[in-house]
């Protein structure tokens, strides 16, 4: 199994990004996927999963930030939009949702003017 991300960097406040996770190893299109992120100093937490076509976003980025996935291509996707400085973080897909069993290993964003 492996997930690699990629499409992190530097991005002004209000910029965009769009990450990457392709996937590879397992049935992709079954499984729950997640975007988790680590900011510095601080512990990692969920920031939006998607289950079929359903998606889940915590409070803070709903409105901002797109889960999506191309099952065709192995790929999981994050758009995020409107981009904050607290957005500053790095961001691992994992496979799984609550418990994770397979990460990636991270893109860095980093949201600075």
């Amino acid at each position: 199994v492996q997930l690699v991300e990629s499409g992190g960097g530097l991005v002004q406040p209000g910029g965009s990004l769009r990450l990457s996770c392709a996937a590879s190893g397992f049935t992709f299109s079954n499984s729950y996927m997640t975007w988790v992120r680590q900011a510095p100093g601080k512990g990692r937490e969920w920031v939006s999963n998607i289950v079929g076509s359903n998606t889940y976003y915590v409070d803070y980025v709903k409105g901002r930030f797109t889960i999506s996935r191309d099952n065709a291509k192995n790929t999981l996707f994050l758009q995020m939009n409107s981009l904050i400085s607290e957005g500053t973080a790095v961001y691992y897909c994992a496979r799984g949702a609550g418990h994770y069993d397979y990460w990636g290993q991270g893109t860095q964003v980093t949201v600075s003017s």
